[in-house]
């Protein structure tokens, strides 16, 4: 759910197979203003999950062959602050403490009163609501935590953060560039920190992962019944931090449509909200960030010359992980730290520095972040050696595997769906540059226990 989406309003799962359950679910919990999708056996429901985010489920227990329970832990897998609610007509306590133990959060037993499903729903909104506050305070308080990870040996990790300071006290649009995982946006809150507009509020939208109605609604607002499902006024983004710096991350999948919306945004700091033809103004300083080529894009079709040219005025080119290896061990000791709790790792065999040196970091810090957390969750030992890491990391000895070596295709493939996934932000980026959908991908990680 965005972030300024009403708590009300959720996106709602419902899984059985009795058409007039599913049918009398949607209807009243779309009369209350939430999204809702509703299928009839688990299959439709996996792939449901996997095509975008849900709030909360409504599982029957029983559908048909399948087993309600065994799809739990798959729905979790895909949104992992899911609320997922059974139905069943079959209740008792023994299976209410099963679904407990699954990761289910509720219990309705058949027949159900519209009344309960209500305050299951405003439970779950609430509990909702709160966490995204608390994601809020957690991304304010994470700007103070990127200091230490900015300390480098890396000359030009160096020139990008010495240009980083400069730029921060001006107004100037800036371009951040590098690899998924670089830290891009660890330097775009910095630059927030350091800049004059640190005591306002700093909004990070992500822009691949909301289809274009949904981006423009969240970046501009929206008007009550600007479309299906708009309840309630929606301020946006942009009015949520006037005054602030609103960060958009991954620019380059900005669609072709609202590019020339936020182009006019930058020139004129005019906007209007999405079903209003009031206009409307706001002091936003903008910071963008992408992995992609623009100027690749922009002869492709894809995005707006003059609006490359209005988020360029500043450029920073953040280096992949693999060229700033004498970083390495400060960030591999800086993420344990942050992740250690209270277990006594003192550190890193030596062995297991030159393993995490050789690796080639297609998912940069935060691939390595991942690494370094798993790892000290498997370390029983003082330190944390080869062992503790992934396998991949087991033969960083010998040469990485190339194309034509004496390896097979499995290995080959597991190791690239592996390194796709480090550097996609989501499941569906992955899928698309893989060049399969998503229940396949969902099978080769199962496959490979990824």
């Amino acid at each position: 759910m965005p972030q300024n989406q009403s708590p009300q309003s959720l996106n709602i799962l419902v899984v059985d197979d009795e058409i007039n359950i599913r049918k009398t679910l949607a209807i009243s919990l779309e009369t209350d203003g939430h999204h809702v999708t509703a299928v009839s056996n688990a299959r439709d429901a996996a792939a449901e999950a996997a095509k975008k985010s849900h709030d909360l489920a409504f599982v029957d227990l029983r559908l048909g062959l399948d087993d309600g329970l065994n799809l739990i832990p798959e729905l979790l897998a895909q949104s992992p602050w899911m609320r997922i609610v059974i139905i069943t007509a079959h209740g008792s306590i023994d299976s209410a403490v099963e679904t407990m133990k699954r990761g289910a959060s509720d219990y309705l037993t058949k027949p159900f009163t519209p009344g309960q499903v209500k305050l299951v729903v405003e439970r779950v909104a609430r509990l909702r609501a709160l966490e995204l506050q608390v994601a809020d305070l957690e991304e304010i308080v994470g700007q103070s935590k990127g200091e230490p990870i900015l300390k480098t040996d890396n000359p030009a990790m160096q020139r990008a953060i010495s240009l980083a300071r400069q730029v921060a006290a001006s107004e100037t649009t800036v371009l951040i560039r590098g690899e998924s995982g670089t830290g891009k946006g660890v330097i775009a809150r910095a630059i927030h920190a350091w800049s004059n507009r640190a005591e306002r509020p700093m909004s990070t939208i992500s822009c691949p992962t909301l289809s274009p109605q949904l981006l423009e609604s969240e970046l501009f607002g929206h008007a009550r019944g600007a479309f299906t499902g708009a309840v309630r006024d929606n301020i946006g983004r942009i009015a949520a931090c006037d005054g602030g710096i609103l960060f958009l991350d991954e620019i380059g999948d900005l669609p072709l449509e609202l590019q020339p919306k936020l182009l006019r945004f930058l020139q004129d700091r005019e906007y209007e909200r999405v079903g209003e033809s009031r206009t409307r103004r706001a002091d936003v300083r903008v910071i963008a960030a992408t992995h992609v080529d623009l100027e690749s894009a922009v002869r492709a079709g894809k995005f707006r010359e003059d609006l490359l040219y209005r988020i360029k005025v500043i450029q920073l080119d953040l280096p992949p992980l693999r060229d700033r290896l004498e970083d390495l061990p400060m960030l591999a000791e800086r993420f344990l730290s942050e992740t250690r709790g209270g277990k006594p790792i003192a550190g890193f065999t030596p062995e297991a520095i030159e393993a995490l040196k050789r690796y080639r970091w297609p998912g940069n810090l935060r691939e390595l972040h991942n690494v370094v957390e798993r790892a000290m969750f498997l370390c029983q030992n003082h330190s944390i050696g080869v062992d503790h890491l992934p396998t991949e990391f087991s033969n960083a000895a010998s040469p990485s595997e190339e194309i034509g070596d004496a390896v097979s295709l499995e290995k080959l493939e597991e190791k690239h769906i592996r390194g796709v996934l480090a550097k996609s932000k989501s499941l569906e980026e992955a899928a698309k540059v893989l060049g399969i959908d998503l229940a396949t991908l969902y099978r080769r990680r199962r496959k490979y226990g990824i």
